[in-house]
């Protein structure tokens, strides 16, 4: 006895999805119902794809529930809660725009941008929250490299033995 039993429709429709999707995990869902559909064993199938036995269970319950959806809405992925992974469209703009300043023209006391700085600055001036990771990504992104002050030691004038009388 299969778990899952596929109207002829429905297979129709899974086999089109596995031409038409860009989305390795839609197929992957796709490819583990129509196993299923032909009579495979779940064991295999898990096997097979590298995922849990429970996880093909998901997918066959998500395939079963029929809430007005099409077939591929109910086969991707779920939206997730969460803080999004970059914010490069917020703050790239924001960067390149103040990168050129000086950091004491806004109000701050220190000649160059560092990616505090511009933290402290898209926080007070944007109220934009970022890490200093997602500043140093934003400013690979921008291309922008900056180096320390080198600091050189003054040299001695030419004659400086003649200035000292000797």
């Amino acid at each position: 006895m299969t778990i899952l039993e596929i109207k002829s429709r429905e297979c129709r429709q899974l086999e089109a999805l596995v031409f038409r999707t860009n989305d390795a995990s839609v197929l992957r869902r796709v490819q583990a119902l129509l196993w299923l559909g032909a009579g495979d064993e779940i064991d295999d199938i898990a096997k097979r794809l590298c995922v849990s036995r429970r996880t093909i269970y998901y997918w066959v319950e998500r395939f079963q529930t029929s809430d007005g959806r099409e077939l591929a809405a109910r086969l991707a992925d779920k939206a997730r809660s969460g803080r999004p992974p970059t914010a490069h469209g917020i703050i790239d703009p924001l960067i390149d725009q103040i990168i050129d300043t000086d950091p004491r023209d806004a109000g701050y006391a220190s000649t160059v941008w560092t990616a505090g700085l511009l933290q402290q600055y898209l926080i007070g001036q944007h109220q934009v929250s970022v890490s200093r990771r997602s500043i140093s990504y934003a400013l690979e992104r921008l291309e922008i490299r900056w180096k320390r002050p080198r600091h050189t030691l003054s040299r001695r004038a030419k004659f400086w033995r003649q200035a000292k009388g000797g």
